[in-house]
């Protein structure tokens, strides 16, 4: 309760659309339910002219409602407005239209005057209630599945857009000058000689390469999270999504790889584990 209320409850544009819908569920409330014995206010009258006085009566009541939520709106604006606080903010509003309707069932129609006021206080606030809270909780269930719906899709775009960011696998020097960029999809391996490392991959089906001035230490830190790029051997980086076939030998493992002309990359001890870790999350 001593948590802040999530924006939309204060958000001007939602405001609007509480207020309006708050004002439809009412007048169809008082119309089809005709609490506060309203149909007797107006005897003889056609149900047309008892419409338009009823419809009278809702909006003018909705002033209430209307000036609560001016000043929330001002007062969020300054200061959070914490849960607790939202809910007592809704009980006054309550408790505020319970009042004028009170008053106006007393006070203009005839017959008004001899009802006891606490009976009529009494179904009034249970009436105004039911024409607050019902659409309150309506409204604030659909702003909450739209914020959510909203959520959820920029995740999923941002994601995408992650995703997408990933494919692209940029290759700096030592330096930190991009040198060259292959997507995951074309990427085979890379083998390291001292100083320099050299990627191999596809381009245009035919298998290239390029000579880079880095070390595998810092391609293995840098570009081996979250991608199917993993570490195998001292001199080795292999794409997992290229590993068509891993073969066990009296050496150890190998690895063929899904292209033509491309040598068995060897799994090292040392590295052995933390290869068949990522090599686990690939297998069906």
């Amino acid at each position: 309760m001593d948590e802040k209320i999530p924006a939309y409850l204060y958000e001007k544009k939602n405001n609007v659309k509480t207020i309006l819908f708050t004002a439809l569920f009412a007048l169809l409330f008082i119309n089809l339910f005709q609490p506060f014995g309203s149909r007797d206010w107006y005897p003889g009258i056609s149900d047309i002219r008892y419409f338009a006085f009823s419809s009278l009566i809702i909006l003018t009541g909705m002033l209430v409602v209307v000036i609560s939520r001016m000043i929330l709106m001002a007062y969020s604006k300054r200061r959070d407005v914490l849960y607790w606080q939202y809910a007592l903010w809704i009980l006054c509003e309550v408790v505020s239209m319970s009042i004028f309707y009170t008053l106006f069932a007393k006070f203009f129609p005839k017959g008004g005057v001899g009802r006891d006021v606490s009976e009529i206080f009494r179904q009034s606030l249970f009436n105004t209630a039911l024409v607050l809270l019902l659409p309150y909780a309506i409204s604030w269930l659909y702003f909450s599945w739209k914020e959510k719906s909203v959520l959820l899709a920029n995740m999923e775009q941002e994601k995408a857009l992650d995703v997408h960011a990933r494919t692209l696998v940029a290759f700096p020097d030592e330096k930190g000058d991009l040198k060259i960029s292959i997507t995951l999809e074309n990427l085979l391996y890379i083998e390291s000689a001292d100083n320099y490392a050299t990627i191999y991959y596809l381009n245009k089906s035919r298998q290239s390469h390029f000579l880079l001035r880095n070390s595998l230490k810092w391609m293995e830190e840098n570009l081996t999270k979250d991608t199917p790029l993993v570490r195998c051997h001292r001199s080795y980086i292999v794409n997992m999504d290229k590993v068509k076939i891993l073969k066990k030998v009296k050496g150890g493992i190998v690895l063929e790889l899904d292209a033509e002309n491309t040598p068995d990359i060897p799994v090292s001890k040392t590295y052995y584990e933390s290869f068949m870790y990522k090599f686990s999350r690939y297998t069906v």
